[in-house]
């Protein structure tokens, strides 16, 4: 893989514009043009008869990218890589692009780092109840005995249950190594001593769901986890616990889970949602035991820095004849997000 060492591969931009002015900042940009024969100014927001495809040898794609199908590549005779500055490649990465042999590399290592910080936080503030309290404090304005208002507040020995051992999932069980917690762990490709090793207690997922005070989601949105948190298993929930999603809307019967939290029995941290966004006359919105956000775990603002950062070392890396050193590897997409 890769070019002849010392020659600038010849690479083009296929992604949003807005997107790019947000990746690449003027050093950024600048290290780009070292690396590759490419015009930052010319971005490929599609694929259409206009685009000059006939010289690339490099895509350094992100969100917006279209999908790679086979009369696209068709025009690409040269291309041989495609780098992405984000997290998934299934929306662009067609069998077309695995076919023709194309080597892929994604930032997911890079964009899992904000979101296990945005869980670990979550996390803690969920025990300790941080957004009840502030309500109540908001409205009363002054102290008030706060556990006869908030029972079962703390982080002290609390069980948190990590559904799935995907990369975000991973880094969150290594987050979580300091704290005096009791982490569960279910995943169907993780076997015991390697949730040993990450931390935890490989259980299966209706006993986790059951027995953990926080239940958070990095699983895959795939046609077997659609709906994993159904109502049969958001009633296993123990009163008072908190559900946090950061994963996928779709790995949530949203109606049932409104349910749920309209009674006011278990919590929510929702980054995610189905559908997304939230129509503005869902009850989540107004309930105090919910904290919504507008899908911002993932990289945003200065944290970008660092998922163009990874490209550019994978691009140097291209430029030298070297592999990738964040491959996707086609086999293992069919488990991952």
């Amino acid at each position: 893989m890769g070019t002849t060492p010392g020659r600038r591969p010849v690479a083009r931009l296929a992604m949003r514009r807005s997107v790019r002015d947000s990746l690449f900042t003027p050093d950024l940009t600048a290290r780009l043009v070292q690396l590759a024969d490419v015009d930052p100014a010319d971005v490929m927001e599609d694929f259409g008869e206009a685009a000059d495809l006939g010289s690339v040898e490099v895509l350094i794609t992100s969100w917006g990218c279209p999908p790679l199908e086979r009369d696209v590549l068709d025009r690409a005779p040269r291309l041989r890589a495609v780098i992405h500055i984000a997290g998934s490649v299934k929306h662009h990465i067609t069998e077309a692009c695995w076919e023709r042999g194309i080597a892929v590399s994604s930032g997911a290592e890079a964009n899992a780092v904000p979101v296990a910080e945005f869980t670990l936080a979550a996390i803690l503030f969920a025990h300790k109840r941080v957004w009840q309290i502030g309500n109540l404090y908001r409205e009363h304005r002054t102290f008030l005995p706060w556990t006869d208002h908030v029972p079962a507040v703390g982080n002290y020995r609390r069980t948190v249950g990590i559904v799935g051992a995907s990369l975000i999932g991973r880094r969150v069980l290594e987050l979580l190594r300091p704290f005096d917690f009791d982490v569960l762990v279910t995943d169907p490709y993780l076997d015991e001593p390697e949730a040993r090793s990450l931390g935890a207690r490989l259980v299966d997922l209706d006993t986790l769901v059951a027995a953990s005070d926080t239940v958070s989601l990095h699983a895959p949105s795939l046609p077997e986890t659609h709906h994993m948190m159904d109502r049969r298993r958001l009633a296993m929930l123990r009163d008072g616990a908190t559900l946090i999603n950061t994963a996928r809307g779709a790995l949530v019967d949203t109606d049932a889970l409104t349910r749920e939290l309209v009674s006011g029995r278990i919590h929510a941290v929702l980054d995610v949602s189905d559908p997304e966004p939230l129509p503005a006359s869902s009850a989540l919105y107004e309930l105090p035991g919910v904290l919504l956000t507008p899908h911002i775990a993932g990289s945003i603002g200065g944290e970008l820095k660092r998922l163009t950062e990874h490209a550019l070392a994978e691009l140097a890396r291209f430029a030298a004849g070297q592999p990738f050193a964040r491959p996707v590897h086609h086999a293992r997409l069919a488990r991952s997000a």
